[in-house]
């Protein structure tokens, strides 16, 4: 029988919108978009299954319940995207490329930056779980089928101790907020607000190179008149003598 671990205390530790099943299964489930019967999912064997709708805040929500739930070893995706989000491919994206200056590489939904996992967190899930990727597909049986064929392949709880990580509630410049629910976007505004993104780090980068050629600037300065007091000093002392 496959080694198996506690998950965090209060396991899952975020809040979203799933169904958590057997803390000690080895797969997890993420719908996408498609809102299936994850009660009935987790009855067919998986620790947790929800659809994820954003490819920021919410892939965020995501690994956060999976790298604190060590017994958690394979991600299967289904269901179908969100127009303009594309989270099941940001997903894979992360867990094959990482993140680089906050953007998951290679990407192609709206606004793929994530905000609240540093590195080790996501360095944790691409080593945790095996991404597997079934996506289109809705049919309740043919996920169930999945999710027993990874089972038996179960690897045992990963060798680490629980990763507890802070996802902040807000929405993370990629989705709406109504009644408490994070809500995605249209297509169209997350695009707008992707550039609004783009712009505000090309400005921030610009302030940052102002900033450096203003030290660099003065500095000079500073060594100038530096140079001359010593001069000004040895020519003094040369007259005295």
């Amino acid at each position: 029988m496959a080694e198996k671990k506690s998950p965090a205390s209060g396991w899952p530790i975020v809040q979203g919108d799933f169904h958590a099943g057997d803390p000690q299964s080895p797969v997890a489930v993420m719908t996408c978009g498609s809102h299936l019967d994850e009660k009935a999912i987790c009855d067919g064997g998986a620790a947790i299954a929800g659809s994820c709708k954003t490819e920021n805040l919410g892939l965020e929500k995501v690994i956060a319940n999976i790298i604190s739930n060590p017994n958690i070893r394979f991600l299967l995706l289904c269901g179908t995207e969100v127009k303009g989000h594309l989270a099941g491919q940001t997903m894979a994206a992360l867990h094959k490329n990482g993140v680089k200056d906050g953007r998951v590489v290679g990407a192609e939904g709206a606004i793929p930056f994530i905000e609240n996992l540093k590195e080790d967190a996501i360095k944790r899930f691409q080593e945790q779980v095996e991404l597997v990727n079934i996506m289109e597909a809705e049919d309740i049986g043919a996920i169930k089928a999945k999710i027993a064929e990874l089972k038996g392949r179960d690897p045992g709880a990963f060798a680490a101790d629980p990763m507890v990580v802070e996802v902040k509630e807000a929405a993370a410049g990629g989705a709406e907020e109504a009644g408490g629910v994070v809500q995605p976007m249209s297509g169209e505004l997350a695009l707008i607000h992707a550039r609004m993104k783009v712009i505000e780090k090309m400005v921030t980068d610009i302030g940052y190179r102002d900033k450096f050629a203003a030290g660099v600037y003065s500095g000079k300065i500073e060594g100038i008149m530096i140079g001359l007091i010593v001069s000004f000093a040895v020519l003094g002392f040369m007259l005295m003598g």
